[in-house]
Parts: C-alpha cells; structure tokens; sequence
C-alpha cells in the first residue's frame, strides 16, 4: 500500500500541538532518558516504541477506565487506547526530531497507529500493545503491525498520513466519561474520509 502524506510540508509531522505536546517536560525528561542509550535515531525510534508498547498497558487489556488522549497525560497515567498511545509514541519521537504521522485502520471502529519517516519514506508502526495473538514490532522492512485488516469483512488500511488527530477520535476521546463510555461512542470512520 503507498502512504499518502496528508500536509505536503513535512515541518507538519515535527509540530507541537495540545495533543501531541513534545514540548511538556515530561515528554522531554522522557525523551532525553531513551535518547541517553540510543545509538542512534533509529535505535531511538525502536526504544521509544517499544517504551510506549510495553510500559504503557492498553487500558482495554488493563481493565483502566481512565481515559487519556494528551500525549503527556499518557505518559503520565501509564494508560491509553490505541489512539492515545499513537499520541504519545508521535511525540516522543518527534522530540527527538523524527517526522510522525497519525494514521488509521478501519475495523469495526477505527484503530489508531503511527508512521515515521526513515531514508525517505514513511513506515507504519502499532504501538497498542501485544497480547495473545497480536505480536506488533518496530520495523523498517515491511509492517509488523498488531491487525491486519479483512478487505472482504469491509476492513480498511487508510493509507493517508495526517500530521493531527482525526477530529472525530479526538472528540469521541474528550467526551468520553471513562473507558466503558468510550467504548460506545469510538469512531467508525473518519471525519469526512471513506466509510
């Protein structure tokens, strides 16, 4: 599947936002420890990923009902759905300079990951969390995500690359009282994109 970068500027997949806030210090103090035992931005980029798959538990497996959505506040709490750890996964690597991307499956709702762009090109990464049957792994030679979407079940791989969050996972996570709320109100598309 080609990725297709939504904001031609790629300055876009380095910017700070509310959500995305690579510039709070805590953010950075994490940054800054993973960059400590990096090699390089590619040891850097797996470290950061592997930070955010395996130390911040998916709140659906934990059974957490906090809800969080400001990367920082994820790191935090220590807990967040997919679209929340893409988040913070985006800003961590961004604070380190590595243009990321916020991109988008469809299943029954949509699931939330991450691109970063290496040599050129952009490369899509899942930091939800494994599990029993999902085994997701930083890679840049071919994806190593946690699902593979069903075209025949009506599953989608999206393949446009956006610098922010889809406004609709952005409301459905603001709005939300706790993760069982959540729950029934995720998105099933993306706000003006295909069904």
């Amino acid at each position: 599947m080609e990725l297709i970068q939504h904001d031609p500027d790629l300055s876009a997949y380095l910017a700070a936002d509310e959500v995305i806030d690579h510039d709070h210090p805590l953010v950075r103090k994490t940054a800054a420890e993973l960059a400590r035992i990096a090699a390089d931005s590619y040891a850097y980029a797996r470290l950061a990923f592997e930070f955010v798959r395996d130390t911040i538990p998916h709140s659906q497996d934990s059974g957490d009902p906090r809800v969080t959505w400001r990367a920082s506040d994820v790191l935090e709490r220590r807990t967040g759905i997919c679209y929340a750890k893409a988040h913070a996964l985006a800003a961590l690597l961004r604070a380190e300079d590595i243009p990321t991307a916020l991109c988008y499956q469809k299943f029954d709702v949509l699931h939330g990951l991450v691109a970063v762009r290496f040599h050129g090109t952009w490369h899509r990464q899942d930091p939800r969390g494994n599990k029993p049957g999902v085994d997701a792994r930083f890679s840049l030679d071919g994806e190593r995500l946690a699902f593979t979407p069903d075209p025949d079940a009506g599953e989608v791989d999206h393949p446009v690359l956006y610098a922010a969050p889809d406004p609709s996972v952005l409301a459905a996570l603001r709005s939300a009282r706790d993760r069982e709320h959540l729950w029934r109100t995720l998105p099933r598309a993306l706000r003006g994109g295909p069904a």
